[in-house]
């Protein structure tokens, strides 16, 4: 009888072992073709900003020209909040399937620094592609009396915490250097966090704020008459306001350009993040694209999956040493 039984087992737990490498293989089968055939259907892309800024306009064009390659279209959800952590935060709990990526902001790995977060802005992603970086600025109205940075600077020594400005949010680039700045000047500035360039720029034209710190979506304002910008804060002096400063030549040895990209959640098919990655490489170079770089005055600061991945690395374990610079450090 005990013989019986111990058989019986054992031809019982075969049969599960047979049944597990089947539905194993099954699954592996299914996500084979899945992966040969994606996309079959829109991918959607949230940008982690608001509509009309210079990230929104730049992803836009990006998309449109990748959407070519993939044989799809593909949808852009404006997600914003958070310093733009609240969308790729939203995202990585999606399906790992392909059809739901997000754009990336360098806010990502600085944020989880500051307070604490849902995500892990190193492994909760699968990094698909970096494919540019930002041109930053700092804007005043036509009417404003500050004509220089400098300027700028003097009125907030002279009146301290009064100089108000906006930024896309807490925790971004343009937020940070402007607190590195008042930091190495010994001033204080008050930041006024928005979702969005448009909703800061909407402020500023209001007099709502003093300045804004931003990308260049004011670049149309500013030839308009209706801005004046003051610095910018790249490497070298733009292409299209040669006759602005940069940070490095009003006395700051700092240069912000915050690169970016597209990264998905967590355990996507190698597959299917080769085909995104190839798509969106592809798109770099087309020329609505390149057009759409030129007014924005970005440039392509590309990286593959794997080399994006190294970077997100580096740069998470980076920015906590300047957060703590700052005294910005989650308590």
């Amino acid at each position: 009888m005990s013989s019986t039984l111990h058989i019986d087992n054992a031809l019982d737990n075969a049969a599960r072992a047979l049944l597990a490498a089947l539905l194993a293989m099954i699954c592996w089968s299914a996500m084979a073709v899945n992966a040969q055939s994606f996309p079959t259907r829109p991918i959607t892309v949230i940008v982690p900003f608001s509509a009309g800024g210079s990230t929104d306009i730049a992803v836009r064009a990006l998309t449109t020209a990748a959407a070519k390659t993939l044989g799809q279209p593909i949808v852009i959800e404006n997600r914003t909040g958070a310093g733009g952590t609240l969308g790729p935060a939203s995202m990585a709990n999606a399906r790992p399937d392909g059809y739901t990526l997000s754009q990336m902001p360098i806010s990502l790995f600085r944020i989880p620094h500051m307070q604490k977060v849902a995500f892990d802005p190193v492994n909760d992603f699968t990094w698909i592609a970096m494919v540019s970086g930002y041109t930053f600025g700092v804007v005043v109205r036509a009417d404003s009396p500050f004509k220089s940075f400098r300027d700028l600077i003097a009125f907030a020594r002279a009146n301290p915490g009064k100089l108000t400005y906006a930024t896309p949010g807490t925790g971004t680039s343009l937020h940070i250097t402007m607190e590195d700045i008042a930091a190495r000047e010994g001033v204080d500035f008050t930041h006024v966090p928005f979702k969005g360039q448009a909703d800061g720029t909407t402020a500023l034209l209001g007099g709502h704020v003093m300045v804004q710190a931003d990308t260049t979506g004011w670049g149309e304002l500013v030839e308009a008459g209706k801005l004046r910008l003051l610095v910018t804060w790249g490497a070298e002096r733009t292409r299209r306001w040669p006759n602005v400063p940069i940070l490095k030549e009003v006395g700051y040895d700092i240069v912000a350009n915050s690169p970016y990209g597209f990264a998905g959640p967590r355990g996507m098919d190698p597959k299917v993040v080769r085909i995104l990655h190839d798509a969106l490489r592809r798109a770099l170079d087309d020329p609505d694209y390149i057009k759409t770089l030129t007014r924005l005055d970005q440039d392509n600061f590309y990286l593959s999956s794997e080399d994006y991945a190294a970077y997100a690395k580096r740069t998470f374990a980076s920015e906590r040493l300047f957060i703590e610079k700052l005294g910005l450090s989650a308590k």
